[in-house]
């Protein structure tokens, strides 16, 4: 089940894939409206109808699935990209799905200098550890491509807008950052909700590029070179195998937890097939995610917005 979002298109995805595979039956269930009763709503009638398993996407499923793990013990509940921040206590038949944000926003990053720009932007939404995870990625991507490239003249723009809506004010900081006459900045990761819109909209007066977040946002316009994906769908066909080959329960590497999946999971990525890169290959790609994967190549991961990534051949002009 999930609610009428693009991300919860791409998690809806993973289950109609995994419903095919395996010749099971899945069904959309939408809530009504933005509430926790008409999100529960939706949950009792799914499991009435016969669910198994009921899946969701997001942090606004928190408080409606505390409520319904304890009601069903005996249906398994999968939430990708909500973690215990979100669900504090989940219960054995509940498994909470999050990203190594860290990895996605190095590659973005990494792939971003190695593509030749050297003036790199960072727009947050709200500073919580998802977006700061993001935002450090991105920085320590930057700054080892930068390393490897034996060059020390790249730059970024760093800013938490505080808000995960569109707005004039974001346009107007992105605008400025574009059109900076001296030192415009030539590509932004945006990453926060639709405040890609307001990045999308400054972009497009002053012929700048952007780098969208969690889905392939190349189809909202040309000014996107690619995106720092999460792969829902794959993480929730992960999840959703493992309950049904324990009998619909979840095995103890999920049950009552929160996973952190990653590349070693094929869980985040860039979308290679539509990205705009003119120099940065498919080969320098596979590499990197190769890398993470076996682990040689560890992005940390913190998220203290206090204490910033260190760098040595990258400047960062972190903005309040």
């Amino acid at each position: 089940m999930t609610s009428p979002s693009t991300s919860n298109q791409y998690t809806w995805a993973g289950v109609q894939e995994f419903g095919k595979k395996h010749e099971l039956s899945t069904n959309y269930y939408k809530p009504s409206e933005d509430s926790d009763a008409a999100r529960i709503e939706q949950m009792d009638n799914a499991i009435r109808d016969g669910a198994k398993a009921v899946v969701m996407a997001g942090y606004l499923f928190a408080n409606s699935l505390a409520v319904v793990q304890k009601k069903y013990p005996e249906v398994t509940f999968v939430a990708a990209d909500m973690g215990l921040g979100d669900l504090a206590e989940p219960a054995k038949n509940t498994a909470l799905i999050s990203y190594r944000d860290e990895q996605a926003g190095y590659l973005a990053g990494f792939s971003a200098v190695k593509d030749g720009y050297k003036r790199l932007g960072f727009l947050g939404g709200v500073a919580v550890p998802a977006v700061i995870r993001f935002g450090y990625g991105f920085v320590q991507g930057a700054d080892a491509a930068a390393r490897q490239e034996g060059i020390s003249d790249v730059s970024i723009r760093y800013w938490y807008s505080g808000s995960f809506t569109a707005n004039d004010d974001i346009k107007a900081k992105m605008d400025s950052w574009y059109s900076d006459f001296d030192n415009g900045t030539e590509v932004i990761f945006a990453c926060g909700g639709s405040i890609c819109n307001s990045c999308i909209a400054a972009a497009q007066v002053n012929d700048g590029k952007m780098i969208g977040v969690d889905i392939d946002q190349s189809v909202l316009d040309p000014c996107v070179i690619t995106s720092a994906l999460k792969e829902l769908s794959a993480s929730v066909q992960i999840v959703l195998e493992d309950s049904l080959f324990n009998g619909w329960k979840l095995s103890d590497q999920y049950a009552g937890k929160e996973s952190k999946l990653g590349a070693a999971e094929g869980c985040v990525g860039l979308p290679m097939e539509t990205s705009k890169f003119r120099k940065f290959t498919v080969e320098d790609y596979e590499k990197l995610m190769i890398a993470m994967s076996d682990g040689s190549l560890v992005v940390d991961s913190s998220y203290d917005s206090a204490v910033k990534p260190a760098v040595t051949n990258v400047t960062v002009d972190y903005q309040d």
